[in-house]
């Protein structure tokens, strides 16, 4: 990676219409399952260039850990939030430090996903909270994932499994949903026919393509009526990612 793909994935985590409504439901997810004890004190991990932080910080006192070397030096010279360099198999903090705990779309990227949840749990405090959201369905798979260095998609089964023991779901669904059906469509006609593969490298592979402002409008109105769907905790029965929230046992 390099300081020009960074560049690049910090405008499209704030404006591409994926990310924009992708935020916009965790958030009002957040704000209505979490108690109404402010501010917080939470824990963003993977926060890649900071939005999540920097949306996440109206809830509380955000404390944002980044594991890729060039990524943390861009987003710490960027974004100003309170950024560490680590890894969410080694949290540096202390057992039952935070109300609330984060991962959105990065265990996948983690060989050791149960370590990753375990250490999660270690950090958050009784009755405290981890959300995570991650790409969902194997046979999703493209380039997209190559770009982005996933190692998994996941079924919501598996994913909620991960946390089983010492607290209990609070609010699991697929998100995604209307767009499932197109992206589904293209990806498995993509493996079918013996077409040019050309070599993509931008950031998000995706979101270069699915753009435009036609677009970007288009899919962002469709995608956002889901969010009116899961703040009325609709679970949602698939879609092209998933989120799953976890209280840990007081």
């Amino acid at each position: 990676m390099n300081q020009a793909y960074y560049k690049e994935y910090y405008t499209i985590e704030r404006e591409h219409w994926w990310f924009v409504v992708r935020n916009q439901i965790i958030m009002n997810h957040l704000q209505k399952t979490l108690p109404i004890q402010h501010p917080l004190k939470i824990l963003n991990i993977g926060v890649a260039t900071g939005r999540s932080s920097e949306l996440l910080a109206t809830l509380g006192q955000v404390k944002s850990v980044e594991y890729d070397q060039e990524c943390y030096e861009f987003t710490k010279a960027r974004v100003p939030i309170d950024l560490i360099q680590g890894s969410i198999l080694e949290l540096p903090f202390e057992s039952e430090s935070y109300d609330l705990v984060c991962a959105f779309d990065v265990i996948e990227h983690v060989e050791d996903h149960q370590l990753a949840v375990k250490e999660m749990k270690r950090v958050c405090k009784p009755n405290g909270h981890i959300c995570v959201t991650v790409p969902a369905f194997m046979f999703l798979w493209n380039q997209h994932d190559d770009v982005n260095h996933h190692i998994r998609r996941y079924k919501l089964t598996d994913l909620t499994a991960l946390f089983n023991g010492s607290g209990s779901i609070v609010f699991s669904t697929y998100f995604n949903f209307w767009l499932f059906f197109p992206i589904a469509f293209f990806r498995l006609l993509s493996k079918l026919l013996p077409l040019h593969k050309r070599k993509v490298e931008e950031a998000g592979s995706d979101f270069t393509v699915m753009n435009g402002p036609v677009l970007q409008k288009l899919f962002g109105s469709i995608f956002k009526t889901e969010d009116w769907m899961i703040k009325r905790n609709w679970h949602l029965p698939i879609g092209v990612s998933a989120l799953t929230t976890w209280k840990k046992t007081s």
